[in-house]
């Protein structure tokens, strides 16, 4: 049975990885295939897939996402890669076998509001239902130990879609680098004047410098309320997730290795990682989704 299910999905999953998931040897899944071969009807493949078969193909998807899947986002990939299984077969099998996606754990905040610099009104007011990219972008930093000291990450996400659209990295928490964040994200997508820019209250967003660069790209300053991180939630939640599924247990020796691993995390979460608030896409698929939406009304 095992090398049948193999033979049935080797155009779906590597030969290789399938035999290591199923614990068979790959020598003895090629004796199969000849036997089958030079007997095509011996072959007698199953109408639904067993438990041990697809617990192969959610131990496959668990460990390519890192552990950073729960069973209701990996139930969705499977069926998005044509592996129809029931959710309740699905929650069983991986709390039988201990698969649970990475709890969540609360980390410090890295605001400094402490400061006499001016603060923008509240624009946003927790209205994170925007109807198109590019209307309403959200800022913030967060913080990577490494043996070297503290890397500062800094962000900036597209509300509409939740895509990080820019993000900058340096062992300084400065003001250069939410300017460099947000330079990023406006050479990539060039919004049309009026775009709202949320951030907390930290110096680093209330300084000059920061203000006048908004002022530059025609955009608008919007700050949360003070102490209230909840004003500011799409990017407190990103961060979140970027720390529990992928940075949490992890040992840096140097900046570069944590930067790197910071990047991978930021490509996988825009290209692939399914988002509840998005109906289960990632957050380009979503923009993807409402362009061609757009495209078929226009035609």
């Amino acid at each position: 049975m095992r090398y049948a299910f193999i033979e049935r999905h080797r155009t779906v999953w590597p030969v290789a990885a399938q035999c290591r998931a199923l614990n068979v040897s790959a020598s003895g899944y090629h004796q199969y295939r000849a036997r089958q071969t030079r007997n095509p009807a011996s072959a007698q493949p199953g109408r639904r897939l067993c438990d041990m078969a697809l617990l192969a193909h959610i131990k496959a998807i668990f460990n390519e996402m890192k552990g950073a899947y729960g069973w209701p986002r990996l139930w969705r990939e499977l069926l998005a890669r044509g592996v129809r299984a029931g959710k309740e077969r699905v929650r069983k099998l991986m709390k039988a076998h201990g698969l649970q996606a990475r709890g969540k754990r609360k980390f410090k905040a890295t605001t400094n509001s402490s400061h006499g610099l001016p603060v923008s009104p509240n624009l946003l007011e927790r209205d994170f239902c925007v109807e198109a990219p590019n209307r309403v972008w959200t800022g913030d930093i967060t913080y990577v130990w490494t043996e070297e000291g503290w890397l500062y990450l800094a962000v900036v996400i597209d509300v509409f879609s939740r895509q990080v659209v820019g993000f900058a990295m340096s062992e300084r928490m400065t003001r250069a680098l939410v300017i460099d964040a947000l330079r990023m994200a406006w050479f990539r997508r060039r919004p049309a004047v009026g775009l709202v820019f949320h951030s907390d209250r930290g110096s680093q967003y209330a300084s000059g410098d920061f203000q006048k660069q908004l002022s530059t790209f025609g955009m608008r300053g919007s700050m949360s309320r003070k102490g209230d991180c909840w004003d500011n939630a799409v990017t407190e939640t990103l961060f979140g997730s970027l720390k529990v599924e992928r940075l949490h247990g992890m040992r840096f020796v140097t900046r570069r290795h944590a930067k790197d691993e910071v990047i991978d995390w930021l490509r996988f979460y825009n290209c692939r990682r399914l988002h509840s608030t998005l109906g289960y896409l990632s957050p380009m698929n979503f923009e993807k989704k409402r362009l061609v939406e757009k495209q078929r009304l226009v035609a």
